[in-house]
């Protein structure tokens, strides 16, 4: 899968450091992902959840924080739409 929007995430690690290596192993996941469904994503990653608009929800570093990214399955793109700390998701209703 490409991932578009990375200038976010690298935003989001400078601010948070205990970011960095969960996300840059969920980097690593995505750019070496083929999903062509959502059941590919569960098959990964079982704690991803969904939501309408082919937005999926990723639980990052143990669930301390949250991205939301959407998944266009037939060019294989992921666009990071937001991260977040589990408690700023907690205050956000996508």
């Amino acid at each position: 899968m490409e991932l578009l929007n990375k200038n976010l995430l690298a935003d989001y690690m400078q601010k948070h450091a205990d970011s960095v290596k969960p996300l840059t192993s969920w980097i690593k996941l995505i750019q070496l992902a083929q999903w062509k469904t959502p059941q590919d994503i569960k098959n990964a990653i079982r704690s991803a959840d969904f939501l309408s608009g082919n937005r999926v929800i990723f639980n990052i570093g143990g669930n301390k924080h949250r991205l939301v990214a959407v998944v266009v399955y037939v060019s294989g793109n992921v666009y990071v739409q937001w991260i977040g700390t589990h408690a700023e998701y907690s205050k956000i209703k996508f």
